[in-house]
């Protein structure tokens, strides 16, 4: 491929747009080392919480920190479909994306091994549902780019990783974190990480949306298949939920399934809504600055 001219040179940036605005907030906000973080009290207090307490927080902790791996091994052929486009404001967030999927994988790694430190043997908790999204969905959905960079295969790819993954399962797990965390009041490394790590999350979904929109208002052709993906993938989200409570007789840090359910389908149906107008709005009414 060779190239006709520079888009900075020839026209320069789009500094109004919606992605130029989330990489002005990656490169404040997003400017955080999982390495400053002191676990050291973190550790202390790990040692007084009871076995079901340790377990229910190592199952979520195990299935963010797989999470996050997956998304930092599969993202890279949606990074490359944008720049092939030449959408460059685009390409410029994405570069956060990765760095900042890798920076997560880096935070829950060193809870693990500073603060748990003698880590058993943690994937039991990756059920036959989780390991068919994250082994299956995702990387098929996501390294299907490598060969079709279509419409239809940027948005099925888009809303596996951040209606789903991202929208669905991360966001209800933050807000399970916070529950446990603000009960127990013994974590704040983690809490602070937590509170990171939502707000590099915040800008993922937020694009995701954005590039969907976008998507959508622009091809006939792609409504369908994003709501052939969401019926696909949300009830297998929402089962992955139900599965953690189902494997505990009683849940500790007064944890209840019919809150993270209903959370769950409150923040989907917000983002579906958008969505829908997007078939008749454009991305730049959407997202107005």
């Amino acid at each position: 491929m060779t190239r006709t001219t520079f888009t900075t040179t020839a026209q320069g940036l789009d500094r109004k747009s919606l992605p130029l605005r989330l990489f002005e907030k990656s490169k404040t906000l997003g400017v955080w080392n999982p390495s400053d973080l002191d676990f050291t009290l973190d550790h202390t207090n790990w040692q007084t919480l009871d076995p079901l307490e340790k377990r229910v927080l190592l199952h979520l902790t195990t299935l963010f920190q797989s999470g996050e791996e997956a998304v930092t091994l599969d993202l890279l052929p949606l990074i490359m479909t944008i720049a092939q486009e030449g959408r460059l404001e685009e390409e410029m967030y994405l570069t956060s994306f990765l760095w900042e999927e890798a920076k997560h994988v880096d935070f829950f790694q060193r809870f693990l091994t500073e603060v748990v430190v003698d880590v058993p043997d943690l994937t039991a908790f990756e059920t036959p549902i989780y390991q068919m999204l994250f082994k299956d969905k995702l990387p098929t959905a996501l390294n299907a780019l490598l060969t079709d960079t279509s419409p239809i295969a940027q948005a099925r790819a888009s809303v596996t990783y951040n209606m789903i993954v991202e929208g669905v399962l991360a966001e209800t797990g933050y807000h399970a974190y916070y529950a446990m965390l603000e009960r127990c009041q013994a974590f704040p490394a983690l809490q602070k990480g937590i509170y990171l790590l939502k707000q590099d999350e915040s800008r993922h979904i937020t694009y995701g949306i954005y590039l969907l929109s976008r998507l959508i208002h622009n091809n006939d052709n792609v409504w369908d298949a994003v709501e052939e993906t969401l019926n696909e993938l949300l009830p297998m989200a929402l089962m992955i939920i139900d599965e953690i409570f189902q494997q505990y007789d009683v849940m500790p840090f007064g944890l209840k399934l019919e809150d993270f359910s209903s959370y769950a389908i409150t923040q989907y149906q917000a983002r579906y809504a958008k969505l829908m107008q997007a078939r008749t709005t454009s991305p730049a009414e959407l997202f107005p600055q």
